[in-house]
């Protein structure tokens, strides 16, 4: 009889082949993670840096130089790309950008329900723990691989990064259609509070990353922490509140309810879920 002790979850992840789906009893990790501690993080110095064809390797352009094209043809690509051209443009560039950004991503159910739903945008999830984030990366794969030549969630990617002190590294200005805050950690005690991913500088970092007419969609089942997101967002000038009507009628939102682990906790919990939708209002003319 072998005296070895059981494998641990190190070596339970890399026994697994590229298309076996991760088991996340693996890939647990506790829910609170501070976002003002020293982590190691890679990060770009700006959004021009950012390597986007390891995440999104089927949206990789085929390899050429600006020369190759003519000046009509990229300013096509940029008003295409609504202005983020240069990001998109140039050797081994990419065909799309991202426009969708789900920060604090948990263990991805948004980013997999919502894959099928939007094939042609491309999603990023963020998650700043760094189990999880191993947990999204692998199931990519193993769906990737499992899909080979139909498409399916080439789309999507999951990088780790705490997107409280460097989201604009990632995302040029006007970039964003949507991001998605579903269940944040809501921080109760009030010393805390200063940690939320809503306060009014982030508002203006958010409003900074997103295009006009774009929404920032929020979920809490926690009421105090619901109204504060909802007490920042409409404080500021760059967002207006969604109507209950037109929240209703919006698909992310029942996917945003029913494909998240945490929305899904809340409902086999009876409890209730607090929605709010926020417009990226037109910035003001220059006087």
């Amino acid at each position: 009889m072998s005296d070895a002790p059981p494998p641990n979850k190190r070596q339970k992840r890399t026994e697994k082949s590229d298309s076996e789906m991760p088991k996340k009893k693996f890939y647990r990790q506790r829910a609170h993670a501070n976002p003002f501690s020293d982590h190691s993080l890679t990060y770009p110095k700006c959004p021009k840096s950012m390597d986007w064809g390891t995440l999104f390797p089927a949206f990789v352009r085929k390899e050429q130089t600006a020369s190759d094209t003519s000046t009509e043809e990229q300013e096509n690509r940029r008003a295409q790309n609504n202005g983020a051209g240069s990001d998109v443009d140039g050797v081994a560039g990419m065909t799309k950008h991202v426009e969708v950004a789900d920060i604090g991503c948990g263990y991805g159910g948004l980013l997999f329900a919502l894959s099928a739903k939007t094939p042609e945008t491309l999603i990023l999830g963020l998650e700043i723990r760094t189990s999880v984030t191993e947990f999204v990366q692998e199931k990519i794969k193993a769906l990737r691989s499992q899909n080979q030549g139909t498409g399916l969630y080439q789309n999507i990617s999951c990088i780790r990064a705490n997107t409280m002190k460097f989201l604009p590294n990632f995302f040029p200005a006007r970039s964003l259609s949507k991001i998605f805050l579903c269940f944040p950690d809501p921080h109760f005690k009030a010393r805390k509070h200063k940690a939320r991913i809503v306060s009014g500088t982030l508002c203006s970092e958010y409003a900074y990353v997103m295009r006009p007419g774009g929404v920032v969609y929020t979920i809490t089942d926690v009421q105090d922490l619901h109204e504060w997101m909802v007490g920042h967002f409409a404080e500021h000038p760059g967002f207006e509140r969604v109507s209950e009507e037109e929240t209703e009628a919006d698909e992310c939102v029942a996917i945003m309810k029913g494909e998240t682990e945490e929305g899904k906790k809340v409902e086999r919990n009876g409890g209730k879920k607090f929605v709010a939708l926020f417009r990226r209002a037109e910035d003001p003319p220059w006087p």
